[in-house]
Formats: structure tokens, sequence, C-alpha cells
């Protein structure tokens, strides 16, 4: 293997972070052609538009558009491109760019931000800029070392008297510098109104706790209220920034209430328990429902033994109030940093002959949560099974987990030491603990599959309401996660390539953390290692899943699709029977038949496409648009490019 892909997947472990792939098809007579139910439709979604993250506020990832579709995909081609200028590799002194955003379109026009925290909007048919916000960041302030936006939120205003008035509608973005940002949708121009001169300064506030608030993913809009969560960093301090969810007043940016995952007793001694990811909004029910971490640190917990039930879970909130309805925790006692890494997806279930309002949250673990997201009680099945006790001096990992009975994993959760791929494998393999998922961190060293990557990552699922069928992406990785005693740790001697080290001041461990791989720079578990997943969420039951992504060899090594890739983005899918999905590091997007996952077209883009694309009805023409800028940690090609697709 080449050079370039050991890097690749290196850098794929640190930016967050010989067998042969089956295509399996096992149910394909579940998905319909045409609708078996009908379609939910959430308060304020037109079919043309693609209004917020996840297509609508409840995040399923999907357009009712047809006009692409199984008969016509074949003519789809490029339509139009857009360069944003914010690029870097790093080498003009600052920190690198990743380019993970998914536009919006609202009041016809397609809004987006850039990595450095710019604000633009395009003509959607087009692609022409109609406005540009200059965030002015520089171009060192990051948290991770790389800049990165994920999209922004749009707001507008039920009363009569604003028409016509400045800011009447506004676009709303979180920064990764820690500020909220409010503009007018129609000029760009900062509401004065809002914060400060159009920003409120989130790490001005009161977060309790070492380190900063970082935000790449788009605040959520209940009504005149803008939901934010955040980023901490949660493996430098033992008492990081409590990961508080915060409401503000979408005129003013007064805060009206906040929430905080830790309990009032160990604020002063823990932090984390933060959603990074988007938030889903119940419009009709009044709720926001949060995807929380772990918290600090993520792979040792002797500093929080006491229970923190809301983290690493699902949690629902009053959106107007931020009052807790209801919490499901998907880990105990995380020491995986198995967070929550994607938005929940509000989607109507059918059982025994009932509609059943329900949340799915997918997961690194490769588990898929379906909750009653009137109660947070499950749908289908969770069972609380035994796991590995730590061998950590005080630590107390929790005796079981809670795993879902349907549907089974979408990943690989346990690899054996004859499993590796060659000598070196099997030997790193047998040399740490390995008692399958949920084996605990140890000084002597843990397998750890899936990896802290995933299975699934942010990208979360689409789903199709007419079928009931979701469909997830997922990488499989195994890494291995070592705690070292503080005394024999050597930077210059353990922190070599491919290893990531994090500090974790106040214990009396580093945490040390890679990717394995084998003598020749595979990794050391079989293919496939990336995958594409079709569930039947009605019935909990795999329809299809088939290898997903592909990597570049080197000279003389073809990349087999049987081999699947590490992945970064999600699918979306269209009333035209397809899957829409970047997400590979081969910079191509695809389209594949929901029906049977089969690949029915592809193109090529500047960069890889790491994000998810979405859809949308300009000048009567449907348009796919994607966002292919690469990512500066994964060493892919970087791009600043939009590229939109269209029929002709």
């Amino acid at each position: 293997m080449s050079r370039r892909l050991s890097l690749i997947l290196t850098g794929l472990m640190l930016a967050l972070v010989v067998g042969v792939g089956v295509y399996r098809s096992l149910d394909t007579a579940s998905v319909e052609r045409l609708a078996a139910f009908p379609e939910t439709r959430f308060p304020g979604e037109a079919a043309a538009d693609w209004p917020t993250y996840g297509g609508q506020p409840g995040g399923t990832q999907y357009s009712s558009l047809d006009q692409i579709n199984l008969s016509t995909i074949a003519a789809l081609a490029p339509a139009w491109t857009f360069h944003t200028g914010d690029l870097s590799d790093g080498s003009d002194g600052g920190d690198m760019t990743n380019y993970q955003v998914t536009p919006i379109l609202a009041e016809g026009r397609l809004l987006l931000c850039t990595p450095y925290n710019n604000i633009i909007a395009l003509d959607p048919a087009t692609g022409r800029q109609l406005w540009r916000y200059d965030f002015g960041k520089a171009k060192t302030e990051t948290m991770y070392g790389y800049h990165n936006c994920r999209g922004v939120a749009h707001w507008a205003s039920s009363r009569a008297e604003d028409k016509g008035k400045a800011c009447a509608a506004r676009v709303l973005m979180g920064t990764d510098n820690g500020f909220l940002v409010a503009v007018d949708a129609a000029s760009g121009k900062p509401c004065a109104d809002f914060g400060a001169g159009g920003r409120i300064d989130l790490n001005a506030l009161d977060y309790k706790g070492e380190g900063n608030i970082s935000m790449t993913s788009p605040p959520a809009i209940y009504r005149d209220v803008v939901i934010v969560g955040g980023t901490v960093i949660d493996n430098k301090y033992e008492d990081s920034l409590d990961g508080i969810v915060r409401g503000f007043d979408v005129r003013t940016g007064r805060e009206l209430w906040s929430w905080n995952p830790i309990p009032a007793a160990l604020t002063d001694k823990v932090g984390g328990a933060n959603a990074w990811a988007p938030l889903a909004i119940d419009a009709e029910a009044g709720l926001v429902f949060l995807p929380t971490g772990s918290p600090s640190y993520d792979t040792f917990g002797v500093n929080r033994i006491d229970a923190i039930p809301d983290g690493n879970a699902v949690v629902a909130l009053d959106a107007a109030t931020g009052e807790k309805r209801w919490s499901f925790q998907t880990v105990h006692h995380d020491l995986w940093d198995y967070d929550l890494p994607s938005m929940p997806t509000l989607v109507t279930l059918h059982r025994e002959g009932k509609a059943v309002p329900a949340v799915i949250q997918a997961t690194k673990t490769g588990f898929v949560f379906t909750l009653d997201r009137r109660t947070g009680r499950p749908i289908h099945p969770v069972e609380e099974r035994p796991v590995p006790a730590s061998d950590v001096p005080g630590e107390k990992a929790s005796p079981t987990q809670p795993v879902p009975v349907r549907p089974r994993p979408f990943t690989s959760q346990a690899i054996a030491p004859e499993d590796g791929a060659d000598g070196l494998c099997r030997k790193r393999i047998a040399a740490y603990r390995n008692e399958g998922i949920f084996t605990p961190p140890s000084v002597r060293g843990a397998i750890l599959h899936p990896s802290f990557l995933g299975g699934s990552n942010w990208g979360g699922i689409a789903y199709d309401q007419r079928s009931g069928v979701a469909v997830v992406n997922s990488s499989n990785l195994v890494s291995r996660v070592s705690l070292m005693p503080r005394a024999e740790f050597d930077e210059a001697k353990h922190k070599t390539a491919g290893v990531s080290t994090y500090e974790m001041r106040g214990s009396p461990y580093v945490m040390l953390r890679e990717a394995l791989f084998s003598s020749i720079g595979t990794p050391c578990n079989p293919p496939p290692w990336g995958a594409l997943t079709a569930i039947d969420m009605n019935s909990g039951t795999i329809v299809w899943q088939r290898p997903f992504g592909k990597v570049e060899f080197g000279p003389g090594v073809k990349s087999l699709e049987s081999w699947g890739a590490p992945n970064q983005g999600g699918p979306i899918i269209t009333a035209g029977g397809l899957i829409f999905i970047g997400a590979s590091l081969d910079s191509r997007l695809r389209a594949f038949d929901l029906a049977t996952g089969k690949e029915v077209w592809s193109a090529s883009t500047p960069a890889p496409a790491t994000a998810t694309p979405m859809t949308y009805m300009a000048g009567g023409r449907q348009f796919v648009v994607v966002a292919a800028g690469g990512h500066g940690a994964f060493g892919t090609q970087l791009s600043d490019a939009i590229v939109a697709f269209a029929l002709p």
C-alpha cells in the first residue's frame, strides 16, 4: 500500500479522527417502488426546498423530488461549480481547511458557510454569488488545528410588521471559535440588534470548566428560539467545559434558557457530555432532541464514578424553556469515546397498524436505537448485557451496556487474532485486551472495535418515510487505546506517526490511540472498511448491505470495490428511488438504487466530497449539490468547490 493511503487512513483516525467484502441483498421486497406509507411533512417544509440541515427540522435527509430518478439518472451531469476562495493546506502558515458543509435552500437563496466561517448566498439555478459575509476569523484560530463549518440555519419572522425590514429573515451560524452569528438573509449584513453587532461570544458565558467552546454544526431553530450545543476539549482537562445547551432569542440574542447535562454536584469535577452534532426539532410537540457525548475524559472515568445519565444519551428538551422531558442513555459510563455523533432522526413508524412518532439514533458502535419520541422508551427491544470489567485501578466500568435486539449491528464489533491481515496484525491483536465491544481501556492496551470513528459518524442516516427504510454509511477500522502511566510517557518515543496522544491533565495517565495496520500498510481487520446499509425500521431488519467507498492504493495496487473504504459525510434519499452520497475519499459523488443497493451513477468531483449532499428545484430543474473540498486532516486533495448536478 502507498504511503499516501496509510497517511489518509491515519489522518482519518487522528481527525476525530486479506478478506473479501460481501454484498448482501437480504430482503429487497420490503423497499417498494411505490409509496407504502404516506410521507411525513414537517411544518414549513416545501417540497422544492431544502430549508434546514437534514432537509427538514426532523433530519430525515429525504426529498420528495423525483425528476431525477432511475429512468433519468444516466443523463445527470455537472450544471455549475462555485469556488468559495476559502482554502488552505497549511502552507500559508494557517490551519488546514476541511469542507463538510451542506447548503440549505430558503427563500430562493442557496445558503452556505465556508471553513473560515464566512457565509455566502448563491443563485440556486446558476451558482452566481448574491452576497458574501466575511466573519473575520484568523487563519490560525481553530480548536483542533483545522477550519470547519457544516452548515447554517435560516429563520424568518412571522410578524406582518416585519415584512420588508432588514433582518426580517436571518441566517444564523455557529463558528469554530465560539461565536453565534446572525446576518440579514437578503443582504448578508450583520443584524445589529442581535447580541453585540450581530454576534454573541459564547466563550464569554459561564460554561463551568476549562477550555473553549467551538461549533461546527448549524444551530437549530424553534419558532423564535435559536438553540446551540457545541464542541469542548474533553481529553485535555479533567474538568473540561460542561456541555451546556443554550436557547437564545433569535431577534435580540438574549439568552432564554440553558441546560447542563452534568449533574449539579459534579460540575466542579467533570465536564463534557456536550451535544456537538446537529440537533433535531419536533415543532408540533415543541421538543428539541440532543445527541450528547461522553463526559471528560473520554477513556478514563475514575473522576466520574457517579452516574451521569444524560451523557451519551438522546435527550428531549422543551424547546421553549430547556426543561428536560426525557433521556435515554446509549452507553453507560463511556470509556471508549462512543459519543452520539449525528443528528437524531424524527420519523413515523408503523407498528401493529398504528402510527408511532419515533426518533432514530445511529451510533459509532454500529447499534441503531429506535425510541418513542413522546416517552424515550425503546420501540425495538433493548437489553442490558454484561460486558468486561476494567483492570485500571479505581476504575468502575459499567457491568452492563444497552444493546438493541433489533436492528442487528451494521458494522463489525469484534476481531480475533486469527482474523488479522498478517503476522504483525495477529501479534498486535493478541497483545492487547480483546474481549469484544466494550473492552475497557487498559495500561496493557485494549482493542477498540469499532473505533472511535465508528461505525456511523456525523453523516447520520437518511430515511424514506414511504418504505420505512433508513440508510447509513459506516467505517470499519480496528484500533487500540492505551492508558500509559504519566511517569513512563516520553513524547519523543511514544508520539510517533499514526499514534495520537492526549495528556488528560489531572489524571495519572496519558492516553494513546491508533489504528492498527499490517506490514504493508493495510488495516489489520478484514475488508470491507466501509459499508452502506439499508434497514427496514418498521421491522428492525437489514434489507441489504454493500461495501462502500474507495481509496487510492498507489501504483500497481488496484482498489477493489469489495474492500470499501473509511468515509465521512452522509447520504440523502429522494422520491426518485435514489440514494446520493459522496463521503468516500476517491473524489466521486455516487447514486444507488434504494431498493437493491446497486450503484447506478457516479461522477468525479474536484476533491473528496466529505460532506452530505442536498437537493432542490430551481427554474424547473432538480439539482443535487455537494461540497467537494476534501479534508486537510485526511491528507486528501483539497478544494473549495460547491458542485451542482442536474439533468440537461
